[in-house]
Parts: structure tokens; sequence; C-alpha cells
């Protein structure tokens, strides 16, 4: 309690050294904040070319319906296939003029193969696992083309990673940045008590106690340099929205961590600037 009254004195004593620490964690948490929204947009925009991964696998004129049928329930008995349906081909050449609405006229009186249509689960469309269900479904005499789009998947594949693995590399390096940036504005608060916290250690003080109402003022001011962050970062997703493209925002479980993550920056800065401070004292 008297912790919590010591680091609330803190912020009354010096409250534009505190706005200004909230404010400079607030942009630094801003700039991880923004990256984090492009990342998950990114991520979104990879997800949905993936629910598009589909194997389409034709089949020879003239196969009779009853072999057909027994194919597809046989593929779709698959432990990585989360649907196979037959088109007949009726069906293909109507798909082909609404999806190809322009080139209509090219159609008339055409005749397209039938096919069996396989939608692989969610984890399941990688390259090689696609290459396996394909190479699986080849093995029926009657199926005599097996399309998938193999070099379009291994494309979006690779840029997942690239994109995952630079999403990582340079969230560590905003966390790192954030919490150099709030401990330096933790440090600057301490080195201001600093005559106060020489005293305290002269009639006996523990470096624990010392330390608490730093790092609660620490939390504190990451907590809501998050909140502010997550506001700003509300406001440009509201300005992209309007102005450029629709973007989606982070939902409440990924705002709430966020905010998490300051208050956490925020406790990590603080406890370096304070026990630096206090092996030098």
């Amino acid at each position: 309690m008297r912790s919590l009254r010591d680091a609330f004195i803190t912020f009354r004593r010096s409250p534009l050294l505190s706005a200004l620490s909230v404010t400079t964690i607030a942009f630094s948490l801003f700039a991880f904040g923004l990256f984090g929204l492009v990342a998950l947009n990114i991520r979104q925009a990879l997800d949905k070319l993936e629910d598009r991964v589909e194997i389409r696998a034709f089949v020879v004129e003239g196969t009779p319906s009853e072999l057909v049928d027994g194919a597809t329930a046989d593929i779709e008995s698959f432990p990585e296939v989360q649907s196979a349906r037959a088109i007949t081909q009726a069906e293909a050449l109507a798909r082909a003029k609404r999806e190809l609405g322009e080139f209509r006229d090219v159609f008339e009186g055409a005749v397209l193969p039938a096919s069996i249509d396989i939608k692989l689960k969610p984890g399941s469309r990688d390259p090689a696992t696609l290459k396996r269900v394909a190479a699986r479904v080849q093995a029926y005499a009657f199926l005599n083309d097996v399309r998938y789009g193999e070099e379009w998947i291994s494309k979006l594949y690779r840029l997942r990673n690239i994109a995952s693995i630079t999403g990582i590399v340079l969230g560590l390096a905003f966390a790192a940045v954030s919490v150099i940036i709030i401990g330096t504005t933790i440090r600057m608060a301490v080195l201001s008590r600093a005559q106060e916290i020489s005293i305290m250690r002269l009639v006996g003080a523990t470096d624990s106690y010392i330390r608490r109402p730093f790092l609660l003022e620490g939390f504190a001011k990451g907590v809501a340099g998050g909140l502010l962050a997550l506001l700003l970062t509300w406001f440009a997703s509201l300005l992209i929205n309007r102005y450029i493209v629709e973007t989606a925002f982070f939902d409440e479980r990924t705002a709430a961590l966020g905010l998490l993550f300051g208050a956490m920056i925020g406790l990590i800065g603080s406890a370096i600037s304070v026990g630096r401070h206090l092996r030098s004292v």
C-alpha cells in the first residue's frame, strides 16, 4: 500500500516528467502497434489466399458417374481432405461462364471436362501435403489430369515464411527498442529522486523496498502508454480504412495482450534502470 502511495506521489511531484514518460512509451508502442497491424493484415490476406487452395482432378470423358461418386467419397475420407465434390460437365461449363462472364461467348457450345474438386483441411495446404494428396488422387485410372497450381502454392508459402520470419525479427527489435526507451524514461525518474534514494539507503531501507514504487510506476506508465498507443493505432486504422484500403483491427484478446505487453515492458524497463542505479549508490 505504501509503495502504491509512493508511486502516486512521484506522479504528482513531477507531472511533466510523468507525462513525458507516458507519451514516450505510447509512441514507442504505437510504432510497434502499427507494425503489428501491418503484420495482422498481411497474415489475413495470406490466409484468404490459402483458403482458395484446392486440387482439381479432371475425369476422363465417358467415365460412369458411379465410379466418379465412389472416388469422390473415397478421396473425402483422406485425413488431409476437408471436402471433395464431383463436378459434372454441365456444372463446369456453368461455373466457367459465371466466373469469366466477359468471355461468355467463348464458352457457347463448348464442352468442359467433369472434375473432382478437392479442398484440404487448414494446416494441410502446404506444398508437400498437396503434392502427396495429388499423387494419391492421380492413382485413379479415370482421373487423367490433376492440378493444384504447384508453382503458385510454393511462392505463397515462401512469402508466408518470409513474412513470419520478418515479423519475428522486427517484433523483437521493436520490443528491445521499447524496453530501452521506457528504461531511459524511468531512469530519469530515478535520477530525480537520487538524493531521496541515498537517504533511504542510509536509514536501512532494503533494495526491494526502494525498488517497489519504481516498479509500480513503470507498470502504471506501461499500461497508460499502452492504452494511448492502442488509441493512436485505432485512429490510424480508421484513417487508413477511410483514405487508403480496408484493413482489419486487433480483436479484444490481441488488444488486451498489447496492454499486458506494454505493462510488462514498463516493468522490465523500470527494473533494469532501478537495478543499475542501486548498484551504483
